[in-house]
């Protein structure tokens, strides 16, 4: 049995394909946590996400990011389709290693790539399952079909995914069988993510709120999760199972596979992203609605705190100054927030790395440019290590950026600025328009441009962004490009 050849001649790719219809999907926000787990269970896998993803201190920066990748992967502009392969492509190349025990991992080796592919696919044939609409034979051939084409995008071609379907079931259950391990990295999503997410920024202004609501939701994640992984993975791995976690996973499947059948447009995986990662000082048409709901969030944790008065929640960030969009954020905030990408409790490579990857994906950069970033903050990274690893170990503690309380806006930090000015400016004219400037930051533009007829000049634009770096003063456009989760 192939997975071509069916009745049902839908494209591999765009709104018609089988995946387009599952994006939508609510079950797709269990399905996609499951499929986590079990990337993260790879060893290879596992390793990587520990040393090099920001998955634990920026989740919600990286749901949006995939998200967003996905739907360029799957979409049906191939040229959109091929530049986007090209860029995970040279991302997958810069992150190597070896893992605690020495065993070396590498981003681009093609088994592991398929295994990711493997599990977005079971997954959600898994989902479609536990929600009580399970998949025809023919459904799940062309969706198959549809997930090997991603891994041909890829890699060049699928091979290492089997051709046929039934083939790919012994597949997958030979890796968990064999390969799957209880991985550091399996373990913080399942234990750790989910008792600590941090507020996305749409309710960071109300942590005890947030903080209420994640010590209810978070444990029962954490249970439907591990509940919904293969049997013979969790006695392995000697996951606890709660009483009555599997009843509990098969109603919050089957409550989420009952929104499929809502008005059209009511669920939208893309604008709920969006909007969970709207700021109210964004110039947004949403940022009113926004600061509206917000300002409504703190008069009811207000109103929490008086009830059930909740120890060790954090409190919120000083307001901004009025006219400036900026407030003084202590040395230990900034190094958590902003330099500390990786939440491991560090300064090294990885963590530079993640700024430049951010910013390269936020401007769509080619591959000259990207490389030129990727160079200025590697030629950053290494002024930083000279100056403050001051006991030799190869990064910098949190102790040791305190302790010297250094000027960041070393040459290196300006040669990053400058590369990011020239990457900005698409006309090449010297100058950044608004226009070029709300590419940048398009999560949260910056509305007081400081300069004549609406534009940045280079020294205004290198300035603004050595005085967020190096002056720990939380920015409008900085803050949710580089510090929010």
């Amino acid at each position: 049995m192939t997975t071509t050849g069916t009745a049902d001649e839908r494209p591999l790719f765009g709104p018609d394909s089988r995946f387009s219809g599952f994006f939508d999907d609510p079950r797709w926000a269990l399905a996609i946590i499951r499929a986590t787990v079990l990337e993260a269970a790879h060893p290879q896998i596992g390793a990587a996400l520990v040393d090099n993803s920001t998955f634990v201190a920026h989740p919600w920066r990286r749901l949006r990011n995939t998200f967003l990748s996905m739907r360029r992967m799957f979409g049906a502009d191939q040229a959109v389709r091929e530049r986007e392969a090209a860029r995970l492509n040279r991302l997958h190349a810069r992150m190597s290693g070896s893992d605690s025990r020495g065993r070396a991992y590498d981003a681009m080796d093609r088994a592991t790539r398929a295994w990711v592919v493997a599990t977005l696919f079971e997954s959600a044939v898994t989902m479609c399952r536990l929600s009580g609409q399970p998949l025809d034979q023919d459904t799940m051939e062309r969706m198959y079909a549809e997930y090997r084409s991603f891994l041909a995008a890829l890699d060049g071609d699928a091979s290492e995914l089997p051709e046929d379907l039934d083939d790919f079931w012994r597949y997958f259950d030979r890796v968990v069988e064999d390969e799957l391990e209880n991985t550091e990295a399996a373990r913080v999503i399942l234990f750790r993510l989910f008792d600590h997410l941090p507020a996305p920024a749409l309710l960071d202004g109300a942590p005890t709120l947030w903080a209420a609501g994640r010590a209810v939701v978070g444990p029962l994640l954490g249970a439907i999760t591990v509940a919904s992984l293969p049997e013979s993975y969790r006695r392995r791995a000697g996951l606890p199972e709660m009483p009555g976690a599997s009843t509990l996973m098969q109603g919050a499947y089957c409550a989420a596979g009952l929104a499929r059948f809502l008005p059209e447009g009511w669920v939208n995986a893309e604008s709920i992203i969006e909007a969970l990662s709207l700021s109210p000082d964004s110039d947004d048409p949403r940022a009113r609605t926004v600061a509206a709901l917000t300002a409504r969030m703190k008069r009811a944790s207000a109103l929490l705190r008086l009830l059930t008065p909740l120890s060790g929640v954090p409190q919120p960030n000083p307001a901004p100054s009025a006219g400036t969009g900026e407030s003084r954020r202590s040395a230990e905030e900034f190094f958590r927030t902003v330099l500390d990408q990786t939440g491991d409790g560090h300064l090294d490579w990885p963590d530079l790395a993640a700024m430049a990857r951010e910013l390269c994906t936020r401007l769509d950069l080619d591959e000259p440019e990207e490389t030129r970033l990727y160079d200025a903050f590697a030629a950053w990274w290494r002024e930083l290590q000279a100056a403050l690893d001051t006991d030799g170990d190869g990064r910098v503690s949190a102790e040791e950026y305190a302790a010297a309380v250094p000027s960041l806006a070393g040459p290196a930090l300006i040669r990053v600025a400058e590369v990011l000015f020239d990457a900005t400016d698409k006309d090449g004219n010297g100058s950044i328009d608004a226009d070029e400037y709300r590419t940048l930051f398009r999560t949260a533009f910056h509305r007081d441009l400081t300069t004549t007829d609406g534009v940045y000049s280079q020294s205004a634009f290198v300035s603004d962004f050595l005085s967020f770096m190096s002056g720990r003063r939380t920015n409008t456009a900085y803050d949710p490009l580089l510090a929010d989760a």
